[in-house]
């Protein structure tokens, strides 16, 4: 074999030997991230992790010449420099908060429960007839900003003369922080009560949408906060107990899910701070309080763009390629750490059904045809409240069924009112309890 290809072999060979060193020692570094949840904003993992290198650096070099003893350390240097970025932010570590909206004033209340939350008030803006019951939505995420799509939607509802307020939830959008033990599914309920009382005008009647119907659901299961409800409209809404959580089945009709165009935008998690951070978490493997990224600097840092394919599933295949923009880069806002939290003390919760059987108050359910929701978590709260007066099977839209698109949002509107002004439903009332069963079997 020529001296040359003999030297091409030798140095493949070192090569492949450094690169190996390399990942091991990255490997190691994420598994102690994991061990350590991320303690120190991952300075902890860093340094055991080099540390380790270099006493194996040490010890390979040992019996070598001095020029030579350097050449073990350069994995370490090259695992030092990567590793090294998942532990420097690159957003403000202080919550940086969303500007003001153009075209709402932005409030803050502070509720009885500690909580300070963003609320945005939309008076009735027609010359008929008002309607005396204040009217209160309560958003998606569950930790995440009012979309300007959503903002439009309310603003169609205080055209029909509702008296509108929306706040956002604990954490998300304008509202401030809480510690993270502080999010619950439980917190949430008791801030709805207290958001009730402040506004201070008697009941009123309430969209819950998405994880807003999961804290709606609940709170028709608790007699004290129910009491403070004229009507409820429970709108897509996600598992509403962790019996409910660990069911398994089909979901509606085919959405744009794996269809539509990639969003565009800056992503967090094309910084590898925040790679890590975030997908260590969607795994479990760290906890939404992990010490690697804290929750003001996550919040800072995620984007539309993170979400990927979650909007696409809120809209029908044949939306795929028309999605509209749900929000303005500016007014977007989402705690992954915060959403998390809630989500898994929803799944450890015990069952509610058999106090939601004792509902009273006038309800609503509310389910898309193109649901990117598992079908039994609205049939759940079907079957077990008795006062849910009638379903409405909305044809042609996704999860997200105010979309702006085609007259959707219209369509929404006329459910709604008619539903709170106790009018005959724009469809048929579908399915109905005893329907149930059928429903799940044509996988409508």
């Amino acid at each position: 074999m020529p001296t040359s290809a003999i030297r091409l072999v030798r140095f493949t060979g070192r090569l492949l030997l450094a690169l190996a060193a390399v990942a091991t020692l990255v490997v190691v570094f994420l598994a102690l991230i994991t061990l350590t949840d991320g303690a120190g904003s991952g300075l902890a993992a860093l340094l055991t992790t080099l540390g380790a290198g270099t006493v194996l650096a040490l010890w390979r070099g040992w019996h070598r010449t001095w020029p030579a003893r350097l050449v073990p350390f350069l994995p370490v240097v090259v695992a030092a420099a990567l590793t090294a970025t998942v532990c420097i932010p690159t957003v403000p570590t202080a919550r940086r908060y969303p500007p003001a909206l153009p075209f709402v004033s932005t409030q803050h209340w502070n509720l009885a429960t500690g909580s300070r939350v963003a609320v945005y008030h939309y008076p009735p803006a027609n010359p008929g007839p008002r309607h005396p019951v204040p009217f209160v939505y309560l958003h998606g995420g569950p930790v995440r900003g009012i979309s300007v799509q959503d903002h439009r939607f309310l603003r169609l509802l205080a055209r029909q003369g509702y008296d509108v307020y929306a706040y956002e939830q604990a954490g998300g959008g304008r509202s401030d922080l809480l510690t993270m033990d502080q999010y619950t599914i439980s917190r949430s309920v008791r801030d709805l009560a207290a958001f009730v009382d402040h506004l201070d005008k008697g009941k009123v009647a309430i969209l819950g949408f998405s994880s807003g119907g999961v804290v709606l659901t609940r709170a028709l299961a608790d007699p004290g906060v129910a009491a403070r409800l004229h009507r409820a409209i429970i709108a897509e809404p996600g598992p509403m107990d962790g019996p409910t959580a660990h069911i398994t089945g089909h979901k509606g009709r085919a959405s744009a899910r794996g269809l539509a165009p990639a969003p565009t935008g800056p992503r967090s998690t094309d910084v590898p701070r925040y790679a890590v951070a975030f997908g260590l978490m969607r795994l479990g493997l760290l906890t939404p309080d992990t010490g690697l990224i804290g929750q003001a600097e996550g919040d800072n840092a995620f984007t539309a763009a993170d979400l990927g394919s979650d909007t696409a599933s809120a809209y029908c295949a044949r939306d795929a390629h028309r999605i509209p923009t749900e929000d303005t880069a500016q007014n977007f806002s989402f705690s992954p750490a915060a959403s998390l939290r809630i989500q898994q003390t929803v799944k450890d919760s015990p069952s509610i059904a058999p106090q939601l059987r004792r509902s009273r108050t006038p309800a609503m359910l509310m389910i898309a045809e193109c649901s990117s929701q598992v079908r039994q978590w609205a049939t759940a709260a079907l079957a077990n409240d008795p006062a849910i007066q009638r379903t409405q099977y909305m044809p042609g839209v996704g999860h997200h069924m105010w979309n702006g698109l085609d007259d959707n949002n219209d369509r929404a509107v006329a459910v709604i009112t008619a539903f709170l002004q106790n009018k005959p439903a724009p469809l048929p009332n579908y399915p109905t309890r005893d329907e149930i069963p059928t429903f799940l079997r044509d996988h409508k």
